[in-house]
């Protein structure tokens, strides 16, 4: 019973300083964000800072500037992984250029390539930069995603395909050879 106290009362400062701040952090991540779902991501992530690090959350009006500290550093933390991923848009966006180089006259270019791959589900995008990107193998490929190797190898298969069939429709040349390349693979 006694430790169900101090649970209670951590649980009912959280809740006071969350009804106090949720507005003021919001609108902070909000400012900052590309996206309102970046935004919400953001708060969602510094208020489970603030759970998890309860015991340091200063008490009253002090709790505010503590929100916008670790909120800040969530911020920084969706920056650097926002940043991370669009250099690696540009890395395969690359990559898929040259293996689907077209002559000049074809006028297909690499913005063609990244639209189709941008447009492929959220599994093909990350199977396919799995093996782009990260070099994975389908084993590897596996563990990361809590699949079988076997579940693996069909799935990548599929996505693979698509892709070709997509960007075969946006009129990208080589496609029709990486239908018949990825079929050896």
């Amino acid at each position: 019973m006694s430790n169900e106290q101090p649970q209670q009362a951590r649980l009912a400062r959280f809740e006071a300083v969350y009804r106090h701040n949720y507005s003021l952090i919001t609108a902070y991540a909000a400012r900052r964000c590309a996206s309102p779902q970046d935004a919400a991501d953001v708060v969602a992530e510094t208020f489970t800072v603030a759970w998890r690090r309860s015991g340091e959350l200063p008490d009253g009006e002090q709790a505010t500037p503590w929100l916008y500290g670790v909120a800040r550093k969530v911020l920084a933390n969706h920056f650097r992984g926002e940043n991370r991923r669009q250099a690696r848009n540009v890395e395969l966006d690359a990559e898929l250029a040259d293996l689907y180089a077209a002559a000049p006259e074809q006028g297909v270019g690499v913005a063609a390539i990244g639209e189709v791959f941008r447009a492929l589900g959220d599994d093909d995008r990350e199977l396919l930069a799995l093996v782009a990107w990260e070099g994975l193998d389908r084993e590897q490929i596996a563990a990361a995603m809590g699949l079988s190797r076997n579940a693996v190898r069909i799935r990548l298969h599929r996505a693979r395909r698509r892709f070709a069939r997509a960007l075969a429709v946006a009129g990208v040349r080589g496609a029709d050879q990486t239908l018949q390349m990825e079929s050896s693979l």
